[in-house]
């Protein structure tokens, strides 16, 4: 079977562009994606906890994993070199779009996995550096950095949803159910409700 493995960090972000990096080079090279798995979480969150660690399960020998970039599957090279590792005793195949890998079983593969994998953690470490080494010299020149205290933002997770809230609670649908409807904590609807009738 052909996977297609898709991955943002953020909701802000977007599963578009990945989806058709992989339906185009599916297209250009008569493959067929046989499921898509897409996730919106942390690459450095334990794989367990991922779509991608239950979907290695059930992967079997002969399986190819299509991804857009290697970058993908894990934001550190242990994490990224575990998941080839298994995949490589597995026989199963994983192909990305971006950076042309055709990883399997052989040792070239490993040799590009574990360069790339290194190469993509030096990157984060040195962008993370950078971020680190402005915040300090604009702290420095006495900008004030971060949200004003005091001040939050007008905008939260439930904007949007005043009247499906307000039909929700009319029908006596308590803050825990509203909170399963629209895929936030109970807390978080009360907040909310809260903070609209002040």
């Amino acid at each position: 079977m052909i996977y297609g493995y898709i991955r943002v960090s953020t909701d802000k972000q977007t599963v578009e562009n990945q989806r058709y990096e992989i339906n185009q080079f599916c297209q250009n090279n008569v493959y067929v994606v046989d499921k898509w798995i897409e996730e919106t979480i942390s690459g450095a969150k334990n794989l367990q906890d991922r779509k991608l660690g239950k979907l290695l399960k059930r992967m079997k020998k002969g399986d190819i994993l299509i991804c857009s970039e290697l970058s993908r599957l894990g934001r550190n090279l242990l994490m990224i070199m575990g998941i080839l590792n298994e995949c490589m005793n597995r026989d199963i195949q994983v192909w990305t779009i971006k950076d042309n890998y055709r990883l399997g079983s052989d040792i070239n593969s490993k040799v590009l996995a574990f360069a790339f994998g290194l190469s993509a953690e030096i990157e984060r470490n040195l962008i993370s550096q950078r971020t680190k080494e402005a915040l300090a010299r604009k702290k420095a020149e006495g900008v004030i950095l971060g949200r004003p205290k005091g001040r939050k933002s007008s905008k939260t997770k439930l904007t949007g949803q005043e009247k499906k809230i307000k039909d929700l609670l009319d029908k006596k649908v308590s803050y825990s159910a509203i909170g399963r409807i629209l895929g936030v904590h109970r807390l978080t609807v009360s907040s909310f409700v809260k903070a609209q009738t002040e």
